[in-house]
């Protein structure tokens, strides 16, 4: 069977699955060692080089003014990430982004976070996998090492507290912690 380009895409909005052995899912694996080889070059240069943004640029199809993302750092599917305007992720971020990450406004990630938007299927975990955007909405904070489930949504001022394992939607204004992390108190 033929597929359209960007069908593997369309499978992962809508939550999968997908299926390695298919012929479309070349286009994901193309994509994974793009994005890999890009963090790489970034990563392979001094803190202080500056030219590390310009991979970075290549990575995600677009212009960087306003955010700042600190190397070492790493995405498997730079065109899956979206960014508002004044985004800071910290050094040492893992993105595994198949599924999608929308970062809005303002939001800022601290050292060692990681997001996750894809999953194994359970029977058969080595050939299929389902998805889950993440969307990090204005002006959320996500503390040292916290990781971020598939399909999870933190609101908007939201603090997610360090190391925290975020399963569930956090609420707008909400300070959730812990594994899995649970409501402490409004912002």
């Amino acid at each position: 069977m033929e597929y359209p380009k960007g069908y593997v895409y369309q499978l992962m909005d809508n939550g999968g699955p997908t299926d390695v052995r298919e012929p479309y899912f070349k286009e994901a694996v193309d994509e994974m060692m793009r994005s890999r080889k890009l963090c790489a070059i970034a990563n392979a240069k001094m803190p202080d080089d500056e030219s590390y943004v310009s991979d970075l640029e290549q990575l995600f199809g677009r212009k960087l003014n306003g955010i700042r993302i600190l190397t070492p750092f790493i995405c498997d599917f730079g065109n899956r990430v979206t960014f508002g305007d004044n985004v800071f992720i910290n050094h040492s971020a893992i993105l595994s982004a198949s599924g999608g990450i929308e970062f809005e406004d303002g939001v800022m990630l601290a050292p060692a976070v990681r997001i996750a938007t894809i999953n194994h299927d359970f029977n058969e975990r080595h050939t299929k996998y389902t998805y889950g955007k993440v969307t990090i909405k204005k002006n959320a904070w996500i503390g040292m090492g916290a990781t971020i489930l598939p399909g999870v949504t933190v609101g908007e001022n939201a603090v997610v507290a360090a190391g925290a394992v975020v399963t569930k939607d956090v609420p707008d204004n909400a300070v959730v912690g812990g594994c899995p992390a649970k409501f402490i108190k409004n912002v």
